[in-house]
């Protein structure tokens, strides 16, 4: 499969072909089941090379050894954004509605460069902590009418929101947050009537467990250094 052209169709055999490195991944414990499940899906619905790549970006090459582990801090986001933006890709979904009803988009899914949501009676969200990029800048178009959209964004992304509210509203907190060097920027536009589009910040769970682990550590060696003044006194 090339990397370098991933507007190109993708064939049966390349989506198997993928699938079959998920289920190595699942079988050697680098994926749960829900993110076997999840990727599993996209990979059979995936379109073009773009869409398939960031699927197993994160898992090593068949056949090659395990990728060494690096235990140096390293500043959140440093290198990652490239990887995650993948240009050229169509995006995983195009849309998503909630007519008296709910939608989801969350994962490792592929945002592409405008993606829109219309919500009526009922409520979406567009969660784009764990996503991948179709370009540095991408419009998430939310349309609401006695409904409401909420757009999760991970720290470190720029957001622009445009909206228009009449007798609802969109969410302007998350604006002018400084972006991290190459993160993408997301431009949240659309329409409400009786209704609102969120936009907030989260960290995933596997990050909010690194931040515990990291004030663990910080609180155990501060213990040690007061341990070793009372020994010096």
């Amino acid at each position: 499969m090339t990397e370098e052209l991933p507007e190109l169709r993708a064939s049966d055999a390349d989506r198997e072909q993928v699938a079959e490195r998920l289920r190595d991944a699942v079988a050697e414990g680098r994926l749960d089941m829900a993110e076997f499940e999840e990727r599993l899906d996209a990979a059979y619905r995936a379109r073009t090379y773009g869409e398939l790549t960031p699927l197993t970006v994160d898992l090593p090459a068949p056949g090659g050894p395990a990728a060494t582990v690096d235990m140096a801090k390293r500043p959140r986001g440093d290198g990652s954004w490239d990887e995650r933006i993948v240009g050229g890709a169509e995006g995983t979904s195009q849309w998503g509605v909630a007519v008296l009803s709910g939608f989801q988009r969350k994962g490792r899914w592929t945002v592409p460069r405008r993606f829109h949501s219309f919500a009526f009676w009922g409520g979406g969200e567009i969660d784009l902590r764990e996503a991948y990029f179709a370009d540095r800048e991408v419009v998430i178009n939310c349309v609401a009418i006695m409904g409401g959209v909420n757009v999760v964004v991970p720290p470190g992304i720029e957001v622009v929101v445009r909206g228009i509210g009449i007798m609802g509203g969109f969410d302007h907190r998350e604006e002018g947050t400084p972006a991290q060097p190459g993160a993408p920027r997301v431009v949240v536009t659309g329409f409400a009537f009786w209704g609102g589009v969120g936009v907030e910040r989260k960290l995933t769970k596997a990050e909010r467990q690194r931040v515990r682990e990291e004030r663990r550590r910080e609180r155990l060696e501060r213990r040690e250094n007061r341990k070793e003044l009372r020994r010096g006194e």
